[in-house]
């Protein structure tokens, strides 16, 4: 029987009873802890062709905290859209992790009398939370793929990409610029007289490995003369775990038909490296206070910016207190110096020393610590200084009794 009577009784069944209730609460909290986001991402071809079949790609992915169970996805078309089968409804995914995602493929036929325009698909998920199916739409664009233009849009040159190699952790972007290689307004193709005005119907770039495109994918309503370009750009983001190395993200283009349809793999290179700072004079001053001198040396592989180097060591005081370099082109070798002083000029000791480095590349801001090495302070001994002193003495006197015998010369003459 519970004894009330008992303070220390009663706050020991409420901790044990209130400690249960959180313990059976704890599945449920975890189950709930996943948050699933279904999206399209992408379908081809675009816009979908009427009477023919578009293939869709639905990617469900889990940015909750906790891990999803028995996910599925559903794909539910409404006229003009049909399924290839009904069998192919309803795909299962599964265990769904943290971060994770899953892509699922469906293929849908466009009705016959479709009209041209923007139409609705419903993709619906679920998971083993309480059975319940959640739905979203998206838009499909119904039309031709196919004009009589016979335009051909290429890749003009090399993209422009800022910053020219990445570090891990940065944002950037990709400029490419497509053009229509047609030189004259018409040409001949089996008796037939066709103009070369081109079409990008769509143009997406796609990530790999740690890079994410961010910019949607671009849909052109208009077209592109004979010699004309169109320019694009696509922003990019490196992951901060992602190793050196060349990566290539997928560049794909729709033109006036399926036959000027193109797809390109544009490298892109990432690379840790940066600046390092050598010390080109011994670690060392003597009674408290001294020079350091530097190299500074860009090892990245392009152009660095706003670059400039600190110095920090307990007991000592660096002036300047930051020296700026600016900027460093690739393999360029700068030589710094640092007047440095200690607090205590009178003892031997030896120190932490830390070089820092701060710099851009491109838009992106970079801090880290170069290199720890030792700092040594160095006093002199006192019979050094007691000789030093009698030595400048020696020397003051000699030149003073020189100077003397020389008056007194010249006062005879």
């Amino acid at each position: 029987m519970l004894n009330l009577s008992n303070p220390g009784m009663i706050r020991k069944y409420v901790i044990h009873f209130v400690s249960i209730l959180l313990l059976m609460s704890m599945p449920a909290i975890a189950t709930e802890g996943a948050d699933l986001q279904v999206t399209i991402l992408r379908y081809e071809p675009i816009p979908a062709e009427i009477g023919e079949y578009v293939t869709v790609w639905v990617k469900l992915e889990n940015l909750g905290y906790a891990r999803a169970d028995d996910v599925k996805v559903r794909m539910v078309p409404d006229y003009p859209f049909s399924l290839d089968s009904p069998a192919n409804e309803i795909k299962s995914i599964g265990i769904l992790t943290p971060d994770n995602a899953a892509v699922r493929e469906y293929r849908l036929f466009v009705d016959n009398d479709a009209i041209e325009g923007i139409e609705t698909i419903e993709v619906w998920y679920q998971e083993d939370t309480d059975n319940t199916w959640y739905k979203k739409e998206f838009d499909i664009r119904v039309g031709s793929t196919t004009f009589d233009s016979r335009g051909n849009v290429q890749l003009q040159g090399s993209p422009v990409i800022e910053p020219e190699v990445f570090m891990p952790g940065d944002r950037g972007t990709m400029r490419i610029t497509l053009v229509n290689m047609a030189t004259t307004n018409s040409v001949t193709v089996d008796e037939g007289e066709y103009d070369t005005n081109a079409r990008v119907q769509s143009a997406s770039l796609e990530g790999t490995d740690g890079i994410e495109v961010t910019t949607d994918t671009y849909y052109g309503n208009g077209v592109i003369g004979p010699g004309e370009s169109l320019n694009l750009t696509y922003n990019i983001v490196v992951g901060d775990e992602v190793e050196d190395g060349t990566y290539y993200l997928q560049l794909s283009t729709v033109g006036s038909s399926h036959v000027y349809n193109n797809n390109w793999r544009i490298p892109v290179r990432v690379d840790s490296s940066a600046i390092r700072v050598i010390p080109s004079t011994p670690l060392r001053i003597e009674d408290g206070e001294g020079t350091l001198e530097f190299d500074v040396a860009n090892i990245h592989p392009n152009m660095l910016s706003s670059v400039s180097i600190q110095l920090e060591a307990e007991g000592f005081d660096f002036s300047p207190a930051e020296y700026f370099v600016g900027t460093m082109d690739p393999d360029e070798l700068f030589t710094i110096e640092f007047d440095v002083s200690a607090a205590n000029a009178t003892d031997d000791f030896s120190t932490e020393f830390f070089i820092s480095a701060d710099y851009r590349n491109g838009p992106n801001d970079h801090s880290s610590v170069v290199s720890v090495r030792e700092l040594r302070h160095v006093a002199a001994e006192e019979g050094s200084r007691t000789s030093i002193v009698i030595g400048v003495i020696l020397v003051i006197a000699i030149a003073v009794a020189g100077y003397m015998m020389y008056r007194r010369r010249k006062e005879k003459e």
